[in-house]
């Protein structure tokens, strides 16, 4: 029941976007298309899975071991960095339309404080192995899930004619952004 309460949280009750305001420049700067949001919630996913589990590794495996956790903020950089960088060459090579609408963002994934948060956690909190898995696939999906419905929020009302247009653009985003905070709040009674 820890892991599905764990899940729950990190995917809905405590949202990386919508209740901890991480990750909000790629929020806002990638969600004006679907496509490009779920390009960049998938490219998010890979990131935080992978650089989450090989953190947990390299500090329960080498860190601690050597008493060297003061370093655990410098080698948790590299390893994001390293999974940038991957996911940066694959898509490059192999979607090169969704390499351009990303654009700047997804090299940005490496300062996203999503990445290195989840990372931090998993130690701060003394996850498991499982826990980190379940942790860091829910907040990717969390990520995903939010800003997908943002930008399919954004798309429709940028077709909308008849907004003021003191509304239009990055005022109506930060209104429906705050509006979906509002809604995830919600959640917070399903896990008592």
């Amino acid at each position: 029941m820890e892991i599905v309460s764990l899940a729950i949280s990190a995917l809905l009750v405590s949202n990386v976007i919508l209740s901890r305001f991480l990750g909000i420049c790629p929020f806002l700067g990638v969600s004006k298309k679907t496509s490009s949001a779920i390009g960049m919630g998938g490219a998010m996913t890979f990131v935080v899975l992978a650089s989450s589990l090989l953190s947990f590794a390299i500090y329960h495996l080498v860190l601690v071991p050597l008493e060297l956790e003061y370093l655990k903020l410098a080698v948790f950089i590299l390893v994001i960095a390293t999974f940038v960088q991957l996911v940066e060459f694959f898509t490059k090579k192999y979607m090169p339309s969704l390499y351009k609408a990303l654009g700047v963002f997804l090299p940005l994934i490496t300062t996203n404080c999503v990445v290195l948060q989840v990372s931090l956690d998993v130690v701060s909190e003394g996850y498991n192995f499982l826990e980190t898995l379940v942790y860091s696939i829910s907040i990717s999906l969390g990520y995903t899930m939010v800003i997908t419905l943002f930008s399919a929020i954004r798309v429709r009302l940028d077709n909308c004619d008849t907004m003021p247009a003191a509304f239009k653009g990055n005022a109506i985003a930060l209104i429906t952004a705050s509006l979906m905070a509002l809604a995830f709040l919600g959640f917070a009674g399903v896990l008592q």
